[in-house]
């Protein structure tokens, strides 16, 4: 079977050309020169309306999000953020950027919080990111629970899981904000890009101004003037804003989204299905009260020792499908051990075990059936490869 290309996106919609023709014509690329009606402001009314969520905010990345997120929380100097030991290092480094302390919690082999360790720790914190790493949503319902009890506020990562449901409710609304990445690699793609979603007024308006609102560009910001007025000329700016340019990729796609969502959690479970056949792979399976919108899968190496999985992956790799194991390759951004510019940096020893074994693949949701078989083909005989070796 010929393999498809791992790494390409979907095309972006022709609705986009004749929006992207009259900003080339105009030059009109920065959000803030018209009046009205930029195609960012329309974007953060339309994404508002598509999440249920009364203010959204779009900025250069979902880690500019995060940062702002941070900065319009108000912590106190030095406050301590509380995060998973498995995510982007964009996460920890949001919080080094606003001068806060990150606090790395244990994962467990489902990728996912450990609600005890989270519990142990949450006394000595002043704010949580959750991170929906690679789509995977922990324990909401304890996490909030905890949380809301301590009084602590919930900052959602939710860079992998725009379209992900938690009891029927989208992902990004459960926290005090949320916030989504446009990256190339997600599920609306502008190539860099993100933004934050919140229902609290003041904390939209600091986001606001320090993204780059100065002087009173804020006005064009509907239903904040009040408490715009209250921080004018009390923040400090850094510039964080999206273009129109990127914007006018990104709306046509919204729409394409609920389809997006179905294409992808339809090839993850066709897929997880036929890995979860071999004795030396293991695909965690969802929580029950969880919706997923995957555009990859993540599994487990079991019984392999790390030579055997470092063979796998080469040999899946040489016959075409790149399998990325979190914790053996070199320099990875998402292994904790990784971050070291981070002051006493922890050790987790449950993360890093789960690192060691844990494999991820692209799964595109343009993917058709046997292009998936394909893919499976190549994952499961790279599997078969690596284990006569190590039983050799």
């Amino acid at each position: 079977m010929t393999l498809p290309d791992m790494h390409r996106a979907e095309p972006i919609p022709d609705a986009a050309r004749d929006e992207i023709e009259r900003l080339l014509q105009t030059g009109d690329l920065f959000r803030y020169t018209a009046a009205s009606d930029a195609p960012v402001s329309l974007l953060e009314a339309e994404f508002a309306q598509m999440m249920g969520s009364r203010y959204a905010l779009a900025v250069s990345s979902c880690s500019a999000a995060l940062f702002l997120s941070l900065l319009a929380l108000g912590l106190p100097k030095n406050a301590r953020v509380l995060i998973p030991g498995f995510t982007f290092a964009a996460v920890p480094s949001s919080v080094v950027h606003a001068n806060y302390i990150p606090v790395l919690c244990e994962v467990g082999d489902n990728y996912r919080i450990d609600i005890k360790d989270f519990k142990a720790k949450l006394p000595t914190v002043d704010a949580v990111i959750i991170s929906h790493m690679r789509g995977h949503t922990s324990d909401m319902d304890a996490i909030m629970t905890l949380c809301d009890a301590a009084g602590i506020p919930v900052i959602e990562d939710a860079a992998h899981s725009l379209g992900t449901l938690w009891h029927g409710k989208k992902i990004g609304k459960i926290g005090k904000i949320g916030c989504f990445s446009f990256q190339s690699y997600k599920m609306i793609n502008a190539g860099e890009g993100g933004i934050m979603i919140t229902d609290d007024a003041d904390l939209i308006a600091r986001a606001i101004i320090m993204s780059g609102a100065y002087e009173h560009n804020w006005k064009k910001h509907p239903g904040i003037a009040e408490a715009c007025t209250r921080w004018q000329n009390k923040l400090p700016l850094y510039n964080l804003r999206l273009n129109n340019l990127s914007a006018a990729l990104v709306r046509p796609q919204l729409s394409e989204l609920p389809r997006r969502v179905a294409d992808g959690l339809r090839n993850h479970d066709y897929v997880a299905a036929k890995l979860n056949t071999s004795r030396y792979i293991d695909v965690p399976a969802p929580l029950a009260p969880e919706t997923r919108a995957p555009d990859s899968i993540q599994f487990n190496m079991v019984g392999l020792e790390d030579d055997a999985i470092r063979a796998f992956a080469s040999a899946s790799a040489a016959a075409g499908v790149k399998v990325q194991v979190f914790g053996q390759s070199t320099d990875n951004a998402r292994a904790f051990w990784n971050w070291q510019f981070i002051e006493d940096l922890p050790e987790l020893p449950q993360t890093r075990r789960m690192l060691r074994s844990a494999c991820d693949v692209r799964l595109p949701v343009h993917l058709t059936q046997g292009d998936l078989d394909a893919v499976v083909d190549v994952i499961l005989g790279a599997v078969h490869a690596a284990t006569d070796a190590q039983a050799a």
